[in-house]
């Protein structure tokens, strides 16, 4: 099996699913294709055709399928060797991963990334055709109060979705690689979410990505 990947070496979405990747014990499988988000390669009409919203990660397996978005990339490989670790066991386990994986995208990684290309100078004005300032920073609050949720999450659970490591997990980490990019900074309050971060990053997964992204 030899799958293929594209995407760009530190970009806080696909950080996700090369955590991923190194949970599975599959980066040995993969041949990485950088594609230039500062360039805007992600927007030309030749990736786009790989996928339409011009957006990264992309896998492209064997048989040339290929899946965007890191949720269905991340339930695929999880799910190659039958023993599904990242996305659920069980139903009841499936559906809090997913519940929980939705939220880290809309209330913090999401919002963060509509901060960077609206509200900074974003990818530069070859790919940031349009901005709207005021929402940038709408959403970066947004933001700040989804890390505030997660805190109190946190507060009463080992992990975004129970007790055990999850894809939940991975997007929220996404999510605070990017607030870290952008300078937004936690607030002192929220010691629980502080001390899950830094828990996140004695994974040996979490270690791969950053020296993958050097």
């Amino acid at each position: 099996m030899t799958l293929r990947m594209y995407d760009w070496h530190n970009g806080p979405y696909p950080a996700r699913v090369r955590i991923a990747l190194a949970e599975k014990d599959l980066q040995s499988h993969v041949q990485f294709v950088s594609v230039n988000l500062r360039k805007g390669e992600h927007k030309t009409e030749e990736f786009r055709a790989k996928n339409y919203s011009g957006t990264l990660p992309v896998l492209e397996l064997d048989d040339g399928t290929l899946i965007a978005e890191c949720t269905a990339i991340t339930e695929y490989l999880d799910t190659l060797d039958g023993q599904p670790t990242l996305t659920g066991r069980t139903p009841r386990e499936k559906g809090v991963i997913h519940m929980m994986s939705r939220r880290a995208e809309l209330e913090v990684l999401d919002a963060i990334s509509i901060y960077f290309h609206h509200a900074t100078p974003g990818l530069g004005p070859h790919v940031e055709v349009y901005q709207n300032r005021e929402w940038g920073l709408y959403q970066r609050d947004k933001a700040v109060r989804g890390m505030r949720y997660f805190d109190g999450v946190l507060r009463g659970q080992s992990f975004v979705a129970g007790e055990d490591f999850s894809m939940a997990d991975i997007a929220l980490i996404g999510g605070m690689i990017f607030a870290a990019m952008l300078e937004v900074q936690v607030p002192v309050e929220c010691d629980a979410l502080v001390s899950w971060y830094a828990r996140m990053w004695e994974r040996p997964s979490v270690q791969n990505w950053q020296a993958m992204s050097a």
